[in-house]
């Protein structure tokens, strides 16, 4: 039914401007740097030095040619039709170098478009795989590398004496490359895309619900997973925890220790069997009982060491007790926690913030500093749950995470779905729905149900008016399905029947 859709609409629009012509196309801060006709066939990496590989979870081949991918992600088909590809530069301000590629099918434009997220600090063209199936879906999809190149340095290196070039990253790079995007498609279709969406996952996913706060009328509906939202908390956090570690090493976690600590958080609450855990929610564990009751050993922890496990999983709080990041899902595999912060997270808080690259990060206080970031850099995350003014629009926002994403934990993405209905009300699934993915990692992959098509469920929800009141989520290689149920159901085994089969499970309201 859902493939149905975009099949009536595929025998669509054709170009009325040569491809060509749209180089001299005349718009403000904007220039068209190519515009040329890719014929039908393979994908091929452009030269332009732009643009970066897919990331490994948008390869392979959707299945029905639908958006079928790992974590909803669109995965690559074999070719491509025909298009038009358009590289431009947007400079916004004097400081600002924005790159946008944009393809448009030469034929069979299905009369929308749909725009794609980026990953970490970006720096390049990145969302290639999901332009590629939105291409063979007959839509005009664009992406961007937000004002800067990997090139120019590594992780955030980039914003040292350019406060421009972080606000081009926060914000104002999705929307230009919207806006302009949407005017070189009215030029080469003289037409206006009917519906224009966005899909993005981790910074992507913060990109996508950025837009649905700061920029509401850009996107008529927002597929955003894997919540990077609170980028500047998540690195800040991390970036204590280390200065924390440095401080009282007696709470460094061994990659051993780890591994037993996660073992025993399975070995209670995964009582499916799966090497997963279904609903972590229904999961308690009281770590104390890991205690060592004589010497320290491999498998205990000392009183130290259980403070630092009690606050990875609880969440990094200032001494007023609020709230900095989420902890962690039970269930998840535990890191070793050492001293040394990633590079990432070091950027974030001596570039970003105090735009010094020999800050000395030992010398950091959370009490004295959040504060401080906040005030400096704090627009970059996104976390205005007002989005009033996107619902009224006719939005759509759906909502994802893997239950086994260690990267960002999966609980932030929960926490900015509850902030809304806090904000907004509790009956909001008309608009707004979240799904969270047992045994999804970061985006996608993992042991769980991680293939599921978030652009046809978005087709029909904000074309044909029906919310989706489940998925049908696969893992290939496990021979497995699953619903996965709008948050807070969650997927309930029957107790009889083949598990890995979608048809013995239902969704159920959490016990």
């Amino acid at each position: 039914m859902l493939g149905s859709l975009s099949l009536l609409l595929l025998a669509g629009a054709v170009a009325t401007t040569p491809c060509g012509a749209l180089g001299s196309l005349s718009t403000s801060h904007a220039t068209i740097a190519t515009a040329e006709m890719i014929p039908a066939g393979p994908f091929v990496q452009p030269a332009d030095g732009r643009g970066a590989p897919p990331a490994p979870t948008a390869r392979g081949v959707p299945p029905a040619g639908r958006g079928l991918a790992p974590g909803g992600r669109g995965q690559a088909p074999p070719s491509l039709p025909a298009h038009c590809r358009v590289t431009a530069v947007l400079k916004p301000t004097s400081d600002s170098n924005i790159n946008v590629e944009l393809w448009m099918p030469a034929e069979s434009w299905n009369g929308k478009f749909l725009a794609v997220g980026n990953g970490g600090f970006a720096g390049s063209i990145q969302g290639y795989g999901d332009m590629q199936t939105a291409l063979r879906l007959g839509y005009a999809t664009a992406g961007t590398d937000t004002g800067h190149s990997a090139a120019d340095g590594p992780n955030g290196m980039f914003a040292l004496g350019h406060p421009e070039k972080v606000v081009d990253f926060a914000d104002r790079a999705v929307h230009e490359m919207t806006v302009k995007s949407k005017e070189v498609i009215s030029a080469f279709y003289d037409r206006s895309a009917r519906y224009s969406y966005f899909k993005g996952c981790s910074t992507g996913g913060r990109e996508a619900v950025m837009a649905a706060q700061r920029y509401p009328l850009d996107f008529d509906g927002i597929i955003a997973g894997a919540l990077a939202n609170r980028h500047i908390h998540m690195h800040t956090a991390g970036f204590a925890r280390s200065v924390n570690l440095a401080r009282n090493p007696d709470q460094a976690i061994s990659q051993v220790k780890a591994q037993m600590v996660t073992a025993a958080v399975m070995q209670k609450c995964d009582t499916l069997k799966e090497g997963f855990l279904n609903n972590p929610r229904q999961c308690s564990f009281d770590f104390s009982t890991l205690l060592c009751m004589g010497a320290e050993a491999d498998t205990c922890l000392t009183r130290p060491q259980l403070q630092a496990v009690e606050d990875y999983y609880g969440g990094l709080k200032n001494r007023k007790g609020e709230l900095i990041f989420s902890g962690q899902a039970l269930g998840n595999p535990m890191p070793a926690l050492r001293s040394a912060p990633p590079a990432q997270v070091i950027d974030t808080v001596r570039i970003w913030a105090f735009q010094n690259p020999d800050y000395d990060w030992k010398t950091f206080d959370l009490d004295r500093d959040m504060p401080i970031i906040d005030g400096k850099i704090g627009f970059v995350d996104a976390v205005d749950p007002d989005l009033n003014t996107f619902k009224a629009h006719g939005g759509k926002l759906l909502l994802y995470a893997g239950w086994a994403d260690t990267a960002i934990t999966p609980e932030n993405t929960v926490l900015y779905y509850e902030s809304v209905l806090e904000k907004m009300g509790k009956s909001q699934d008309a608009w707004m729905r979240l799904f969270m993915v047992p045994g999804m990692a970061h985006c996608g992959g993992g042991p769980g149900p991680n293939t599921f098509d978030t652009i046809g469920t978005m087709e029909y929800w904000r074309e044909k008016g029906v919310a989706p009141a489940q998925l049908t989520a696969a893992n290939a290689p496990a021979a497995m399905t699953r619903p996965l149920c709008p948050y807070p159901q969650y997927a309930k085994y029957k107790g009889i029947g083949n598990m890995k089969d979608a048809a013995n499970w239902v969704c159920a309201a959490q016990p």
